[in-house]
């Protein structure tokens, strides 16, 4: 692999002190909202919001489990920020310490529950299909014959319901801001997709699919063994961001350094290593670490996100703040000089 260090001029920031707090747990009440130092959070199970939310027991898309609610959505936006007037949907399990950060940068967050589990059971009988099943998943459409997900169930639709819900529950938010003008939908272009390891790859192939503002990838994304990252993009590929630790299997197997040049990000400049160096990495879409990790391909692979896993400096802060920073506030429109491909990135990965 070709990694390269750029310092700019410059200096770094670091993210101010984690505030606010989240008020529901799955003992909680169907819906419930808080606020504290100006981050407004909510949560609400989808099938309280949309009477259509379904589940599919077979892959463990259920909802309650041991008489637990299991599809709790969750959102914030902290209104004494310089709101930016975008929406970032995450497209994994919720991460707290993220929302706080995503409240602190100006934007909207909400994390829809949707019927995702199929990634990981279903077969790809050919180097589209797993895309197709991961399609299927966002937008609720009937593209894939592998799989049969109602169009209440996708990505697309649960975040739909949850932000109308939203515009109801917190009209100083302007949550009403994200829907389409036809009101049949959500207005992707004011949309950041962003997720984690199977959630990053999925974003990215909605992407794909879909014209979004942004796209984050932490740990991601993969689908090694599939072609579809090279498909025509209603995205621009400027606007995908990725970011993984080097001893993630993801990286090893070269899984990730295969996906980032199939999408188009070696057009953007080189992959850069952010280990003592400050933003903007030379504007490039394709970042990873190398901080200790305890040589843990797990903790590699979770180290990425706000979390426990996250290598910390000698202050104690989490060492990536000014990363996840520049993963989704960098301006789109700047980017790093072009590169050749690298010759040691693995391409071909039979199905």
């Amino acid at each position: 692999m070709r990694v390269v260090d750029v310092l700019s001029v410059r200096e770094l920031v670091v993210a101010a002190a984690v505030v606010g707090a989240w008020g529901a747990a799955f003992g909680s009440p169907p819906a419930a909202a808080a606020e504290e130092s100006g981050i407004w959070t909510y949560s609400a199970r989808a099938s309280e919001i949309d009477p259509r939310a379904g589940e599919q027991p077979e892959i463990g898309f259920v909802l309650e489990k041991d008489g637990k609610p299991q599809d709790v959505q969750h959102a914030a936006v902290d209104l004494d920020a310089p709101l930016r007037g975008q929406l970032v949907v995450w497209l994994m399990a919720h991460n707290e310490q993220l929302f706080e950060r995503l409240a602190s940068y100006g934007y909207h967050a909400v994390q829809p529950h949707y019927a995702r589990q199929w990634f990981a059971i279903v077969k790809p009988t050919d180097r589209m299909a797993r895309g197709l099943v991961r399609l299927e998943a966002a937008t609720g459409k009937d593209v894939s014959p592998q799989v049969k997900i109602p169009f209440a169930d996708g990505m697309a639709e649960r975040t739909h319901q949850f932000v109308r819900r939203l515009a109801k529950e917190h009209p100083e938010g302007r949550w009403e801001q994200f829907l389409a003008a036809d009101g049949e939908g959500i207005d992707w272009t004011k949309v950041i997709v962003a997720g984690a390891s199977h959630g990053s790859t999925t974003a990215a192939r909605f992407a794909k699919e879909v014209e979004v503002a942004r796209v984050v990838m932490l740990c991601g994304p993969r689908d090694q063994e599939q072609d579809w990252q090279s498909l025509p993009s209603a995205t621009p590929h400027e606007r995908f961001f990725g970011f993984s630790h080097v001893l993630d299997g993801g990286w090893t197997g070269d899984h990730y350094c295969r996906s980032w040049e199939l999408l188009g990000l070696a057009e953007f400049g080189p992959i850069v290593n952010v280990d003592g160096v400050r933003p903007p990495y030379g504007n490039s879409r394709r970042l990873v670490s190398e901080a200790d990790v305890g040589g843990d391909a797990g903790r590699a692979h979770s180290a990425v996100s706000p979390g426990r896993a996250t290598p910390r400096d000698a202050d104690g802060r989490l060492l990536y703040e000014p990363v996840w920073e520049y993963l989704f506030t960098h301006p789109v429109d700047q980017v790093g000089s072009p590169v050749p491909r690298d010759p040691d990135c693995e391409q071909e990965h039979p199905l």
